[in-house]
């Protein structure tokens, strides 16, 4: 049995619960809120027994065995170095920390502890991620991906009515390459590794963070061309294009929908290896069975993939003159 905690009450820990709910083996006992009040509803939804509004409280809580966060960008690092080292696994929410230094030190931390640390980047763990590595080799020699996806942000409203809401703050690692374009990045560097070179173009508001934008990456063979938008919509999609045809994925990036492939003039096929609605089932399965089989070789697979996208996310960062509070550190 894995028992876990929750940091946070959006709608990103409904969801996450929802996905457990259907998992064996795996309970949340316990879940952080500044006000009770805040984390109430959802307690009582998914039965959740203690509510703590003191984190030092809830990382002594020898029920708990690891601790989901799903806080402001900014407050991963803090809260997860904190959890790791009162002895408790933890999985951080995307994007993993706010800077690579960060995400070095909780790496360091986690395996001097001998503990799992995962970030929770749901489209890596899609059984459809699976198809698309099968289907790959059909189209001979990669030589454009293109990648959209754009999320129209109510945020945004605010945004532009003067506010500044964290997820378009700097001062919480905000923006629209660390939200959205990063399940673009995941998905790319998944299945091709780190590229050669970064670059990053922004749509960015007058408090330096960016509104949207367009990511390049280059590799010895092929360019990558990743869209990620918080200020406008479209049709989200990831396309794979080969001098043999190409590979559709439907819906883009974050959920991997769907697949197509097209193979010269021969008939399309289409494939979905996805049985689950809620797609986050698949990640937190990974997590369990990497907790119930103490395979820390897995999880430091998957630490080293998180620290290539951060490396890649400061490298945007940096060419674009996105600057974060956590920078300064």
């Amino acid at each position: 049995m894995m028992n876990i905690a929750t940091i946070g009450t959006g709608s990103i820990v409904d969801a996450i619960l929802s996905a457990i709910n259907e998992l064996e083996d795996v309970t949340c006992t316990a879940m952080y809120s500044r006000k009770r009040e805040t984390a109430q509803e959802l307690a009582s939804k998914y039965g959740v027994s203690t509510i703590y509004t003191d984190l030092e409280s809830l990382f002594s809580d020898a029920n708990v065995d690891l601790i989901y966060i799903a806080s402001p960008n900014s407050m991963h690092y803090e809260q997860a170095y904190q959890a790791l080292q009162h002895g408790k696994h933890v999985v951080c929410e995307k994007p993993f920390t706010s800077t690579l230094q960060e995400a070095e030190t909780l790496i360091a931390l986690a395996k001097e502890k001998n503990l799992l640390l995962f970030e929770a980047i749901s489209n890596i763990h899609l059984p459809n991620i699976k198809v698309i590595q099968e289907q790959l080799p059909k189209l001979g020699q990669i030589k454009l991906i293109q990648c959209n996806y754009s999320q129209y942000s109510r945020k945004y409203n605010d945004l532009l009515a003067g506010e500044t809401p964290n997820v378009f703050n700097p001062h919480f690692s905000g923006g629209a390459l660390m939200d959205i374009n990063i399940y673009n990045l995941h998905l790319v560097m998944n299945l091709f590794g780190s590229p050669n070179t970064v670059s990053y173009t922004a749509n960015k508001h007058a408090n330096g963070i960016d509104t949207s934008g367009v990511v390049v990456l280059k590799y010895p063979e092929f360019i990558a061309e990743c869209v990620g938008a918080k200020d406008t919509n479209s049709m989200n999609f990831v396309l794979i294009q080969g001098e043999k045809g190409y590979l559709q994925v439907v819906g883009g990036a974050n959920g991997c929908q769907e697949i197509k492939l097209q193979i010269g003039n021969e008939p399309a096929e289409e494939y979905n290896a996805q049985t689950k609605s809620n797609w986050l089932y698949y990640e937190w399965e990974a997590f369990r069975d990497i907790h119930a089989n103490g395979d820390h070789k897995r999880c430091y697979e998957l630490l080293e993939h998180s620290h290539s996208v951060m490396s890649v996310l400061m490298s945007a960062r940096k060419d674009a003159g996105i600057v974060f509070a956590a920078d300064q550190r």
